[in-house]
């Protein structure tokens, strides 16, 4: 299977073990100099009904994914096992 990152870029992941809405996938990692994708990077929610910096991230390995449609794709991994913690933000003044 191929695919370019602007076909995967925005598209909805979707767990389903349990059917949650993680988010939309964001970015990408990949392993260099060999060019394989490693995992998509889903940022979490906002705090604050969007106000508020994003919560953790989902980092989702590659081998997890099961399925990319036009529009979504699903996932089979718990949501807390792909969790991956951002740090604080730096205030920039």
């Amino acid at each position: 299977m191929s695919a370019r990152f602007t076909d995967l870029h925005c598209k909805e992941v979707i767990c389903i073990s349990d059917g949650r809405r993680l988010g939309f996938i964001e970015d990408v990692i990949i392993q260099l100099p060999q060019g394989e994708v490693n995992a998509i990077v889903v940022p979490g929610r906002c705090k604050l009904g969007g106000l508020g910096p994003p919560r953790d991230d989902f980092v989702i390995p590659w081998s997890c994914i099961c399925r990319i449609g036009p529009d979504i794709v699903l996932v089979d991994i718990k949501p807390d096992d792909c969790r991956v913690l951002r740090g604080k933000p730096k205030l920039m003044f």
